[in-house]
């Protein structure tokens, strides 16, 4: 069995890594080790830049506070600016001893009440908390979910990102070993 790093605590990202993996190698067990660890970045990203970022971070982060495991993997959300508008997304990074894999989920523009409350310094999830009156929506379905009507919770959101990350891995001929 191989133990994943996850660099959160929250169960939707440990899911979404848990599932990426087992979707990408059907033939391995994955154990995942969850492990809080900072950012190194502002608690919402306001660029992509600052997202990937704070995958990466967070991953190099886990691998200090968990050295045996045999993946590290940051998963960040964040947002951009497009003129008035805010879109939100996520980046996962994802670690080896040997190499680094990064993905990134779908884009989708928030809805102006909440991008108001994010530029105001609220996070995604507060903001989503407060227009829609819910309770701690970022460990449940997300913006993604609360905006879909679940058609893409966030769990799937990551997952598809957590895949595109694990690309260099399951191809590891064509991509090099990192140095």
């Amino acid at each position: 069995m191989k133990t994943i790093a996850v660099a959160s605590q929250n169960p939707v990202k440990i899911e979404a890594a848990l599932n990426g993996f087992r979707r990408m190698f059907p033939g391995e067990t994955f154990e995942a080790a969850p492990v809080v660890v900072p950012s190194g970045v502002g608690s919402q990203p306001l660029s992509s830049d600052e997202t990937l970022r704070g995958a990466l971070n967070r991953a190099r982060n886990a691998a200090r506070e968990l050295p045996a495991a045999d993946f590290w993997v940051g998963i960040e959300g964040g947002v951009d600016s497009h003129g008035e508008a805010l879109t939100a997304f996520a980046w996962v990074v994802v670690l080896d001893q040997n190499r680094a894999g990064k993905g990134c989920t779908g884009t989708f523009f928030l809805p102006p009440q909440v991008a108001s409350l994010v530029r105001e310094g609220n996070e995604l999830g507060e903001a989503d908390d407060i227009v829609f009156n819910r309770s701690n929506s970022k460990q449940d379905n997300g913006a993604v979910g609360i905006l879909t009507g679940n058609v893409i919770d966030r769990a799937a959101f990551y997952e598809q990102a957590v895949i595109l990350a694990l690309i260099p891995f399951k191809n590891e001929t064509l991509y090099p070993m990192e140095e």
